[in-house]
């Protein structure tokens, strides 16, 4: 698409070129459904109404329009785009399952480092006091790595998920 916006539209200068592609390219976005032809001509219909109001976006296109080659330009630039957007659809599956892959993988290297820190303050305590809340004999603190203590903890809220109060009562 980009190689194609290099070759394309040689009388109107770099500013000119990037609006109109840029437009073109979200105008393609718009109308995935719309064939080419269709897109062009949605385009060309929009300009003229725009141009007869005096509010047209891109006023250097008034003599172009009827122009043979800026037709030729403009649907080879729209079929580039639409090229793009299905390829970028079909590649959305692909693309989804990679993000997933990495989520797991950032939560897994995560656990890894997690298994080698000592557990903080705030979790010996709040493990403390879930322990003294459900009299429960408590796992050994001074060996337990940080990830022992969050699955201990998760583990016990799990067991008494029926009554979540606070340690402190605070909770209902």
């Amino acid at each position: 698409m980009y190689e194609i916006k290099n070759r394309i539209y040689g009388k109107l200068n770099r500013v000119q070129k990037t609006g109109l592609c840029n437009f073109l390219r979200a105008l393609v976005k718009q109308n995935l459904d719309l064939t080419v032809d269709e897109i062009y001509d949605k385009f060309v219909e929009d300009e003229k109404y725009y141009e007869e109001l005096n509010v047209s976006k891109f006023e250097f296109l008034v003599e172009m329009i009827d122009d043979n080659q800026f037709y030729t330009d403009t649907i080879l630039y729209i079929k580039e785009c639409k090229k793009y957007y299905e390829y970028k659809k079909a590649q959305a599956p692909i693309i989804a399952a990679n993000k997933e892959f990495e989520k797991k993988k950032r939560k897994f290297l995560q656990e890894v480092k997690m298994s080698k820190e000592k557990p903080t303050k705030k979790q010996l305590y709040y493990y403390e006091k879930l322990c003294k809340r459900y009299n429960i004999e408590g796992i050994e603190t001074k060996t337990a790595s940080r990830l022992d203590l969050r699955n201990e903890i998760e583990r016990i809220l799990d067991e008494h998920s029926g009554d979540y109060k606070n340690i402190n009562g605070s909770w209902n």
